[in-house]
C-alpha cells in the first residue's frame, strides 16, 4: 500500500533537459502531498520520458519491496499502490528468476511476457505505472476501482497521483477520475479490460446460469468468501478486522478468526458513541470469536472537531459518506496504533441486496440498482475506505469484493436476493448470506437488521444537533460553491465549505460520486 505518483512527457524531444527538469518539479510536487499514504519510506525514478514517485507502507516483503522497483531485465520500472493477491500462482505460471517477494515485481513480468492484455489477469486492488527508457508507459487501475487514480493533461504531460490533494491549485480543474477497469497507454489510449455486468471473471465462456439450489448458492458463497478473506491474509505484518457488529465485518471476522494461525492473536476495532448498538453488537461478536477488541468511544464535541479534517481525507462531501467516514476515521486511528492491515465488510450490500430502499423495488429494477451499485463503490464507499485508513498509514482490504464473489452472486436470482425463501414482503435482508454463514456466529447477529455505520454508531444523531453550527439561516438561503453542484441540505452546504477551502477548483462532476439523497 502507498501513493503514488508519476508524469509522462507526451513531447520528449523539444528541449529535453528543460522538460525533464520540469516533469521531476511536477512529480515531485504531487508525491509531497502523499506521505500520509506510505510512512515507511520514498523513492523517485527518472525513466526516459516518466518520472515515477512512490510513498511506501511496507506490508508485503518488508526488505525488498522498495519501489520504483525495476524489472529482472533492468527494462522496466513500476510503482504501484494495494496488493496482487494472485502473485504468487502468476510467478508460477510465468516462470523464470525474481529478483523480489514483492507482490508488485509481478505487474512487471506480466507486462513483459503478455502486454496490457495479462493487466486482465492480475487479481486484487491496485493502481500502478510502468514506464521504460523508451518511452513505453502503463497506467492501470483495478476493475471495482478499489484502489484509488486520478489523472490530468497539462503543457503535452500526462500527470497521474493517488490522491485530489496531490495537484496543485493551479491543475485542479484539469483532474478527472482514472476509471477502474481500464489501463492507458500513449499508443493505444484507454482501454477496458473487464466488464463486471456481464464477464466479472473475463474467462470469455459462457455465462453460468442461476442457482437453481438454494443450498448450492449457499455453500458457493460462503466458500468464495473464505478464499476471498484468505488471499487479504496476504502480509508480512498481522491482519486485523473493522467490527462494526453489523452482519458484514461480523462474517469477516469469524473467518478471519478460523483461518487464523494457532494462537495468532486476531485484533478488532470498533468505533461509537457511549451506548451505540453499534458497539454493543461488536463485543458480542468479539467474545464470541475469541478475538483481542478494541474500541473508541467518543463524543459529540470530538465528532465536531475532527469533522473538517475528516472531509479532508475523504476528499468528499457526500453527507452519507461523511457522518460513516467520522467513526471510520477514528477507528483507523486507533488501529493504525496497533497494526498496518485491517479487514472489512464493504460491498457485501452491493452483492446482496442489503439496503433497505430496495425493498419496494421489483426485480428487474433491483438487478439495475445492483449493478448500478457495484459501478459506483469506487467513488463513493471505497474512496471513503481509502482515504480514512490511509490518512493514518493503514491499509484496508475489502474481502467481499473480490471478482469471483461477484460472478457468484451475479448467479443468485434476484428473488432471493430481495425477499426471504418464503416470499414475504418484509423478509430479512441479505437472508442467503446469513443462512451461508449459520452457526458461525451467534444468532443475534446473524439476524441482526441493517443500520447505516452512522446510525448505529449514534454519529448521525451527532450530525442532526450539529448542523446549525456549519451553516447559518442567511448563507443556507444564498451561498453556492463554484465548482459544485447545489447542496440539497445545510448539512451538505457545510461539508462543501470544507471541502472547498482544501480543494478549491475541483470539478465534482469529474471525479466526485453523489447519492441519490444527502
Amino acid at each position: 500500500m502507498c501513493g503514488i505518483a508519476a508524469v509522462h512527457d507526451l513531447s520528449p524531444d523539444a528541449g529535453l533537459l528543460e522538460r525533464r527538469r520540469r516533469s521531476r518539479e511536477l512529480g515531485e510536487e504531487l508525491l509531497s502531498r502523499l506521505h500520509h499514504r506510505g510512512p515507511d519510506g520514498s523513492g523517485t525514478r527518472q525513466v526516459g520520458p516518466t518520472w515515477l514517485g512512490h510513498t511506501r507502507l511496507a506490508i508485503v516483503d518488508l526488505d525488498g519491496g522498495e519501489q520504483p522497483l525495476r524489472s529482472g531485465d533492468g527494462h522496466r520500472w513500476v510503482v504501484a499502490n494495494g496488493e496482487i493477491y494472485n502473485h504468487e500462482a502468476l510467478r508460477a505460471e510465468l516462470g523464470g528468476a525474481f529478483a523480489t517477494g514483492s507482490d508488485s515485481e509481478v505487474v512487471l513480468r506480466v507486462l513483459q511476457t503478455r502486454g496490457t492484455d495479462g493487466v486482465h489477469d492480475l487479481r486484487g486492488m491496485y493502481a500502478f505505472c510502468t514506464a521504460t527508457g523508451d518511452g513505453d508507459v502503463v497506467l492501470a487501475r483495478d476493475p471495482l476501482g478499489v484502489k484509488p487514480l486520478y489523472w490530468a493533461r497539462h503543457e503535452d504531460r500526462v500527470l497521474a497521483a493517488s490522491e485530489l490533494v496531490a495537484f496543485p491549485p493551479e491543475l485542479r480543474a484539469l483532474v478527472e477520475e482514472f476509471p477502474p477497469g481500464h489501463h492507458w497507454t500513449p499508443a493505444q489510449g484507454l482501454v477496458p479490460f473487464v466488464d463486471l455486468r456481464t464477464d466479472p471473471l473475463g474467462l470469455d465462456a459462457p455465462a453460468e446460469p442461476p442457482y437453481e439450489d438454494r443450498e448450492q448458492a449457499r455453500v458457493a458463497v460462503r466458500e468464495t468468501l473464505v478464499r476471498g478473506v484468505g488471499e487479504r491474509m496476504m502480509a508480512d505484518v498481522p491482519v486485523g478486522v473493522f467490527l462494526s457488529g453489523g452482519l458484514d465485518s461480523s462474517i469477516v471476522a469469524a473467518i478471519l478468526a478460523r483461518l487464523a494461525e494457532p494462537g495468532a492473536v486476531v485484533r478488532s476495532f470498533a468505533a461509537g458513541t457511549e451506548g451505540s448498538s453499534d458497539l454493543a453488537a461488536a463485543r458480542v461478536v468479539a467474545e464470541h470469536l475469541g478475538l483481542e477488541h478494541h474500541e473508541r468511544v467518543y463524543t459529540d464535541d470530538e465528532v465536531v472537531a475532527v469533522l473538517p479534517e475528516v472531509v479532508r481525507s475523504i476528499e468528499s462531501y457526500e453527507p452519507s459518506l461523511v457522518r460513516s467516514a467520522v467513526p471510520n476515521y477514528l477507528l483507523a486511528e486507533l488501529a493504525a496504533r496497533h497494526l498496518k492491515v485491517v479487514l472489512t465488510g464493504e460491498g457485501a450490500d452491493e452483492l446482496f441486496a442489503g439496503y433497505h430502499h430496495f425493498r419496494a423495488m421489483d426485480a428487474v429494477t433491483l438487478g439495475e440498482a445492483l449493478a448500478d451499485g457495484v459501478d459506483g463503490l469506487h467513488h463513493l464507499n471505497l474512496q471513503r475506505c481509502d482515504r480514512v485508513t490511509m490518512a493514518h498509514g493503514l491499509e484496508a482490504r475489502v474481502p467481499f469484493l473480490s471478482r469471483e464473489l461477484l460472478a457468484v452472486a451475479q448467479r443468485v436470482p434476484l428473488e432471493w436476493k430481495l425477499l426471504g425463501e418464503d416470499g414475504q414482503e418484509q423478509a430479512q435482508e441479505k437472508a442467503l448470506l446469513r443462512e451461508a454463514f449459520s452457526g458461525w456466529l451467534p444468532e443475534s447477529i446473524l439476524w441482526r437488521r441493517k443500520e447505516q455505520f452512522g446510525d448505529g454508531s449514534g454519529t448521525a444523531d451527532v450530525m442532526a444537533r450539529q448542523a446549525a453550527r456549519l451553516v447559518p439561516d442567511a448563507d443556507w438561503e444564498r451561498v453556492r460553491i463554484p465548482g459544485l453542484p447545489p447542496a440539497r441540505t445545510r448539512e451538505e452546504l457545510g461539508y462543501q465549505r470544507i471541502f472547498a477551502e482544501h480543494l478549491g477548483g475541483i470539478r465534482a462532476e469529474q471525479v466526485l460520486g453523489r447519492f441519490a439523497t444527502a
